[in-house]
């Protein structure tokens, strides 16, 4: 049997300046939203209202989920060592992980205050509620523009967006704020603090179950498994596949191992090389190791069955 693999280790011309401009993102990034979460929770306290503490809840969230996307980043650029011969990479599951649950046991502390407020509601400053909320719009806003350039890092995309969903929760608080000046009806606060817990909710859950599927080796979200063995069951030559695995190395990164059956014997570098640049290039696998058998009947492959890992 003959054993070959392809991992990526070419890296664009200026890929250090890019790292660094987008290091210089993150911290821009964290420390705008780290002082927003400061000052819209103090006022939170001094206005008495629900959904500004939720909010701020949600943006503490925000700046846990920059550091993450900012560590796994730079824990991807860590060189493997004879202990740890993927690198570092799998450490941004775990914290996706961490991140997920204080999130989930944050949101439950601003849920269970938001329906004590239902029951006996408190008089809140409403227009503290609103020029906080703007202030977290802008705040949000500007930070949502430090990575659009970034864009096409999977990490990064999702930052944006998680930004710019933030800008959209602290325009909910500011029309919760308006309407209570309008109306004087003080249950639009906890219930405001209720709709931004459940949109918290939402948005963890899915990362929640994304991080523990990662962790549990599961096939990532974004690759077609059964695609994937059609490609290679057509290929030149291949008169079976099994043994086949695909899981994430990291948030961002994709591994593949399979046993290609080839009678007529290992067909070269070159095939492998183009096999593993298609998976690269079409899957998304930016480490694939393939093995290559001949099904010799004499000397059978003890892994050919799918039910045998």
């Amino acid at each position: 049997m003959a054993h070959d693999h392809d991992h990526d280790h070419h890296h664009p011309h200026g890929a250090h300046h890019e790292h660094g401009i987008r290091g210089a993102a993150f911290a821009a990034g964290i420390a705008l939203n780290l002082a927003f979460v400061v000052v819209e929770a103090v006022y939170g306290v001094l206005a008495h209202s629900m959904a500004l503490l939720a909010d701020a809840g949600h943006n503490l969230g925000d700046v846990l989920a920059l550091g993450i996307a900012w560590a796994a980043s730079a824990l991807s650029r860590r060189e493997p060592s004879a202990r740890f011969t993927y690198g570092l990479r799998s450490s941004s599951i775990l914290a996706a992980l961490f991140n997920a649950a204080l999130l989930l046991l944050v949101t439950g502390g601003i849920a269970w205050e938001a329906i004590q407020r239902l029951a006996e509601p408190v008089e809140v400053s409403a227009m503290t509620m609103v020029w906080v909320a703007l202030a977290g719009i802008v705040v949000n806003g500007t930070s949502a523009t430090l990575f659009a350039r970034h864009r096409h890092d999977i990490n990064v995309r999702g930052a944006f967006l998680h930004l710019l969903a933030d800008a959209a929760v602290s325009a909910g608080t500011v029309l919760a704020g308006l309407g209570i000046v309008a109306t004087g009806w003080l249950w639009l606060d906890p219930v405001t603090g209720l709709v931004i817990a459940a949109v918290i909710v939402a948005s963890t859950w899915a990362l929640l179950r994304d991080s523990v599927s990662l962790a549990l080796n599961a096939v990532p979200g974004h690759i077609d498994p059964q695609g994937v063995r059609g490609y290679l069951s057509r290929l030149p030559g291949v008169t079976e596949v099994h043994d086949l695995h695909i899981w994430g190395m990291s948030t961002t990164e994709t591994a593949l191992t399979a046993h290609l059956v080839m009678p007529a014997g290992h067909p070269g570098d070159g095939y492998l090389a183009t096999v593993c640049g298609e998976l690269r290039g079409s899957f998304r696998v930016q480490h694939a190791t393939i093995q290559i058998e001949t099904g010799d009947t004499a000397h059978p492959c003890p892994l050919a069955s799918d039910r045998v890992v």
